[in-house]
């Protein structure tokens, strides 16, 4: 029998208070990463009314002016004007910033680590996860929910839509038959908007501008479009909901398809394996389905605090595998390695490019600093 099921994925604007927060850790670490590469940051944010809030650890020779940084920031998201309850020029900004705890650097730094080499900055999981779904190779309904909010903050920027403020959501809901998507069921997209426009107008423009231009391909006569369900959303940004970072961890990544060990991204350098390896182990993912061993696929990486090899690495194929999952881990194992500094390495994590992946999810898209996102260990893979 055919199993026939929905599922649902959400996205969120960069102007969204937790996606400000992200952005505000990362164009921090970057700053600090354009001054010094070995720079190790932790660095979290908070938003609400009128203020934003820096605290973590920092050890680096660079010297950034964090005011500055955070005012920067939160004006190329947009909000640049007081009328929106919160602005770039007029926002508080407090910050609490020490050193790295000298116990977790004796781990992370080769040379004074107690096993001669880089260790993993913390104990966790990691999982990496690649489906033949979509060209990107990612499931479809984050796929859709981030072009959905892309395109909103597109219309926003360019002016087609002046009506729109920076807040904003997606979700999209897709109908599966035997785990292949067959079309979108229901879109829902509420987006902040000024006060002199109608609900009318709203949902008119944002079906006909936003939903139907990017969503196209899999929508039909039968989808529902939700659009601004509460019938009014003026009040947005931080005045409406404190924001802070890592709490969109799932539109971060597969957007609830495939597991998840639980450590956010943003405001930390790559010598945590929170987010380095997470980008190798979607790394892994994507060139086994590239390379055609299997259909859909999750890498699951295990570190321990100070050890450079990782503890445990697993491979699930979801029945999909053209090869077993034992063999193909073993072919994993020779084609890549996972030890925090060669991941680093690799993958060129010691570039300020982190602020382009704290909105719209880290993986699936075609840029160039992405480097998580190439196939080119197919051949490896193959052999």
């Amino acid at each position: 029998m055919v199993r026939r099921y929905l599922f649902t994925s959400e996205s969120v604007t960069e102007g969204h208070p937790d996606k400000i927060c992200d952005q505000i850790s990362d164009s921090i670490l970057d700053e600090f990463l354009r001054q010094d590469k070995d720079s190790h940051v932790a660095v979290e944010s908070m938003t609400t009314t009128g203020i934003v809030f820096i605290a973590g650890e920092i050890t680096s020779k660079g010297k950034i002016d964090i005011q500055k940084t955070v005012r920067k920031t939160i004006r190329e998201i947009g909000y640049d004007k007081p009328e929106y309850g919160f602005d770039c020029d007029t926002c508080s900004v407090l910050e609490s910033v020490h050193e790295q705890s000298p116990d977790i650097s004796m781990g992370v730094y080769a040379d004074a680590a107690i096993h001669k080499e880089q260790g993993a900055g913390d104990q966790g999981i990691m999982f990496g996860y690649a489906t033949k779904e979509t060209i990107g190779l990612m499931p479809l309904p984050i796929t859709m929910a981030h072009q959905l909010t892309m395109k909103l903050a597109q219309v926003r920027k360019s002016g087609d839509l002046s009506w729109i403020r920076p807040d904003g959501k997606s979700q999209v809901s897709v109908v599966y038959e035997d785990f292949e998507p067959k079309r979108i069921d229901s879109v829902v997209i509420s987006t902040q908007h000024s006060v002199d426009v109608s609900l009318n107008q709203i949902r008119e423009e944002i079906i006909e501008r936003v939903i139907k231009p990017v969503c196209d391909r899999w929508i039909d006569n039968k989808t529902r479009f939700f659009v601004n369900p509460t019938g009014r959303f003026v009040i947005g940004g931080p005045p409406a909901d404190t924001g802070l970072t890592g709490r969109k961890i799932i539109a971060d990544t597969y957007g609830g398809m495939g597991r998840h060990g639980g450590g956010a991204f943003s405001g930390k350098d790559p010598s945590k394996v929170d987010r380095s390896a997470c980008y190798m182990a979607r790394y892994v993912a994507k060139n086994i389905v590239a390379a055609e061993l299997a259909d859909r696929c999750e890498v699951q990486i295990a570190y321990a605090i100070g050890l450079a090899e990782p503890v445990s690495i697993m491979v699930d194929t979801y029945g999909t595998g053209k090869l077993s999952e034992e063999l193909i881990e073993q072919k994993v194992r020779k084609s890549f390695d996972m030890r925090p500094a060669m991941i680093i390495s690799s993958l060129d994590l010691k570039r300020p490019i982190y602020k382009k992946t704290a909105a719209y999810g880290h993986f699936g898209r075609a840029e160039p600093d992405f480097t998580w996102e190439k196939t080119d260990q197919v051949s490896s893979l193959l052999k």
